[in-house]
């Protein structure tokens, strides 16, 4: 009985069904919070919280493939709840479509890495994990150094590099003591991510916003 259970409960459509529930509420959440205070303001109106609940979507799914689908999934339904919301608060501008719909190709383009890297981290073989586990820290060091240079927010920039810094510690510990054998990679390769993470930010993604 429970062999029959846990398999119902991983079957594509149950799967996928949560996670876009999940994401659903994910975007609506971080909607709400904004204007509550300072710090949920900033960690709501940010990519990270995105796609860090993306690479936790990915590492609870059970198959690999499964888990790149429920990324895209993820991210897709997140923005969704977000603009539903924001619809419902009206707040949903002239140009808000166009924002969606950026938003939404860029999720479909990242939300299945992140969900391959979360499942990657958890579940993956060799040192393949280590990148995994650079690509989620990526994403944190990314964004500070986004709010540093683009935004000159710096102190929320040195509230997201250190969290970026505490979360490639606490990843490259995880791995260390899980046996990866070249663990430091995380390590070294976060940094080098986040750098990357930013100039696309920066570059692709802040020209499409700025074309809508």
């Amino acid at each position: 009985m429970a062999t029959v259970t846990a398999s119902r409960c991983d079957t594509p459509v149950t799967v996928l069904t949560a996670t876009a529930a999940f994401g659903l509420l994910l975007g609506w959440a971080t909607y709400g919070l904004h204007g509550t205070t300072p710090l949920l303001e900033r960690a709501t109106n940010s990519v990270s919280t995105w796609i860090i609940w993306t690479a936790a979507a990915g590492a609870l799914i059970r198959a690999r493939r499964l888990a790149l689908w429920g990324g895209a999934v993820m991210m897709l339904a997140t923005c969704g709840g977000y603009y539903a919301a924001s619809t419902l608060g009206d707040t949903f501008g002239a140009g808000g479509l166009g924002t969606a719909a950026v938003w939404s190709v860029a999720g479909l383009a990242g939300g299945p890495l992140l969900g391959w890297a979360g499942w990657t981290l958890r579940r993956g073989r060799g040192d393949v994990r280590a990148v995994a586990g650079a690509v989620i820290a990526t994403v944190v060091l990314g964004e500070a150094l986004w709010l540093a240079l683009a935004l000159h927010y710096w102190g929320e920039a040195v509230v997201f590099l250190a969290a970026g810094a505490l979360l490639t510690v606490l990843l490259t510990v995880y791995l260390a003591r899980a046996g990866v054998h070249r663990y430091w990679l995380c390590a070294a390769l976060a940094p080098v991510g986040g750098l990357a993470f930013y100039l696309a930010e920066q570059g692709i993604l802040g020209a499409l916003l700025g074309s809508v």
